[in-house]
């Protein structure tokens, strides 16, 4: 099977199982690049969020007009902030944006229970390792990156490049297929990885 991409500079389609890395500096244009990869030819798809509640994940998709009827959402910010939870059989959340069990278990289960085209988008692994640490951040993507090859479905996690080192944005970068980066003026770039 396989996915159409509508990422500029990116092949036009990628087979089953591809893993991304959405490289930006700050989180201006982040939100196009990731409704633009949901839209294209999806059955389901999955936002897990540690940078924004579901009420804002539902404005973005609303905004990009992506149809919301195939979203399920993983809210991991409303516990930990202590924000009332909107009861939602497309909402979930978890304990917290560090809970890398519940992030996993979560994205399992979305696997496990749907069919046909699914995507993935993780905005972002920045946010999991400043709530967490770094290792616990690389664990969960190299985690959640098996369970997407393992199921065909395709995914796309955010890292934002001001906050780690170029140490650490190597060693993210070594797990995925490839990676999209977007500069400051918007520009979009793809390079597969070797």
């Amino acid at each position: 099977m396989e996915y159409d991409l509508a990422i500029d500079g990116a092949p036009e389609t990628v087979p089953a199982g591809t893993a991304l890395l959405l490289l930006h500096p700050s989180i201006g244009e982040t939100d196009r690049v990731d409704t633009d990869f949901l839209s294209a030819d999806t059955d389901r798809f999955l936002v897990i969020s540690t940078r924004t509640t579901a009420r804002e994940v539902e404005q973005k998709l609303d905004y990009y007009e992506v149809d919301e009827s195939r979203a399920v959402i993983l809210d991991t910010l409303s516990i930990e902030r202590g924000y009332s939870r909107r009861s939602a059989p497309n909402i979930h959340y978890a304990a917290g944006p560090d809970d890398v069990e519940g992030i996993v278990e979560d994205v399992e289960s979305f696997l496990e229970t749907t069919e046909g085209h699914r995507r993935i988008t993780f905005d972002s692994l920045s946010e999991l390792a400043y709530y967490g640490d770094e290792a616990a951040a690389l664990e969960a993507a190299e985690r959640l990156i098996e369970l997407v090859r393992e199921h065909g479905a395709v995914c796309l996690f955010h890292l934002s490049s001001e906050v780690h080192d170029d140490d650490t944005v190597a060693a993210f970068a070594e797990l995925f297929d490839g990676t999209v980066t977007l500069d400051d003026d918007g520009t979009v770039s793809y390079e597969a990885a070797e």
